[in-house]
């Protein structure tokens, strides 16, 4: 398993900025480490207008894909697993993201966000996650606060996993989170 510290989980409740802090955190990263290999990808979400109509998955090297949509009725999307009121795509999710879980030579960091309920609809996602925590090589991944006081199973293995630091986002501590963050990786990047 990851070495203690290596695992760095950002949690929060919805539209708190875990995905802002992660692009952040990278930016940072990129500007005072430009040689830095960098793998992974984070979600966006999908508008048109002022409504959530969906997400897509966005890799480091900046390539996307459909992640969830409220909007696709093509036939085969009626049989595509649901959360809330997205169907999730994983014949558009799993070819661009199960590829960036595989720890490439010479990777400095891996970037996932998010593992939640929709990517743990792909069977082959939870199982490149445990072996991204094998390789080593310092994670960082946003997570969804439980719901209910009850965790997604894979989410809960994660967030008890003794490598993991937990960072609980909200409004009042979004900056102070980012430079905790952005310290913690440049120190352990330098070692590593």
């Amino acid at each position: 398993m990851a070495a203690l510290g290596k695992c760095f989980l950002v949690t929060g409740p919805p539209g708190v900025g875990k995905t802002t802090l992660i692009i952040k955190v990278l930016e940072s990263l990129k500007n005072s480490h430009p040689n830095l290999t960098i793998q992974g990808f984070y979600t966006r979400e999908i508008r048109e207008g002022s409504e959530r109509v969906g997400f897509e998955v966005v890799t480091i090297d900046g390539r996307r894909g459909l992640l969830a949509s409220t909007t696709n009725s093509s036939p085969e999307s009626f049989r595509w697993p649901t959360v809330g009121r997205y169907k999730v795509d994983l014949a558009s999710f799993e070819p661009l993201a199960l590829p960036e879980l595989q720890v490439k030579e010479g990777t400095d960091l891996l970037v996932i966000d998010e593992i939640g309920k929709m990517e743990l609809y792909s069977s082959s996602f939870f199982p490149a996650v445990l072996k991204v925590l094998e390789s080593g090589v310092p994670l960082l991944a946003s997570i969804p606060v439980p719901k209910g006081g009850r965790d997604i199973p894979g989410v809960a293995r994660l967030r008890n996993h003794p490598g993991a630091t937990i960072f609980t986002l909200n409004v009042g501590n979004r900056d102070a989170v980012k430079e905790q963050i952005y310290s913690q990786l440049v120190d352990l990047l330098q070692k590593h």
